[in-house]
């Protein structure tokens, strides 16, 4: 599986930010065909997405299509895929059915390889869905966004003056972590809109990380050292969960052990060998 840990959105119909974006230093860079793009330029857009695609082989490229229950998104299909994309983010996913039909689609047009992430939180009937997405062909994560569910029910903002989600959206979160933990997928957390305030975004992505997400989407490109940071684990983590894996390997009958004056079990075993893999690009 890719690594996932930094994905940075880019307008499609801007060819020269797509250039600049890809010296960031993103794990992928998302070519947005949907909310960045006027409905005018989609065309122009799908264009520039194939040119760029065509001509950047080697650099992790994932397009974001229109929702699929409207004709945009086999528009951008149809002009996107035989360029090659990496995978396509599916905005206003409704479940584990939604990425299937994805992949259908995928595979009717003849493309055996792009993978799918779906942003799953974007419309109430969505929420029902989170534990859905198990078994979902192609499925390389799951994301959420704190931007349309709030027009969707009517809210005034997802947000308390300091910043943090109110409830009902951390809620959507939380249910994005679990449902992508239940899929056996990386959960990606959603994008930090102040994107001038550094530190904000630093804390925002060690919570991130401190709560189970793998990764995290970005809107600038200043934005992606700070998320790279926070999502690759430091190397007193990885000391210590060598440190964690070698005791039970000394002892592999063992249920708890103690290391370091501590106490350690088979959660902290799995906690380790996740660390590992991160700070090893898995």
């Amino acid at each position: 599986m890719m690594r996932l840990r930094s994905l940075l959105f880019v307008p499609g119909d801007r060819p020269d930010r797509m250039e600049k974006a890809l010296g960031a230093g993103a794990d992928a860079l998302i070519l947005d065909l949907e909310d960045s793009v006027a409905p005018a330029a989609k065309a122009e857009a799908r264009r520039h997405v194939a040119e760029f695609l065509n001509a950047n082989g080697t650099a992790k490229l994932w397009v974001r299509i229109n929702p699929l229950g409207g004709e945009e998104a086999d528009r951008d299909l149809a002009a996107v895929l035989a360029s090659h994309p990496d995978g396509i983010v599916l905005p206003k996913a409704e479940g584990g059915a939604s990425v299937g039909e994805l992949a259908r689609r995928l595979t009717e047009r003849g493309n055996a390889t792009a993978q799918i992430l779906p942003i799953a939180t974007e419309t109430p009937a969505a929420i029902f869905q989170l534990g859905s997405y198990a078994g979902a062909k192609r499925l390389a994560g799951l994301t959420w966004g704190a931007e349309d569910l709030p027009a969707a029910v009517g809210a005034a903002t997802s947000r308390e003056p300091d910043g943090r989600y109110t409830p009902p959206y951390e809620l959507a979160r939380s249910l994005c972590l679990f449902g992508a933990a239940a899929a056996g997928v990386p959960p990606i957390e959603t994008v930090y809109p102040a994107f001038r305030d550094l530190d904000g975004l630093s804390a925002y992505a060690g919570r991130a990380r401190r709560d189970g997400f793998a990764g995290m989407m970005a809107i600038h490109p200043a934005q992606v050292p700070a998320i790279n940071a926070a999502f690759t684990p430091s190397e007193a983590e990885v000391a210590h969960a060598r440190a964690v894996v070698a005791a039970f390997e000394a002892a592999p009958g063992a249920g708890a052990l103690s290391l370091d004056g501590r106490m350690i079990d088979r959660p902290h075993l799995v906690q380790a060998q996740r660390t590992l893999a991160a700070a090893a690009g898995g």
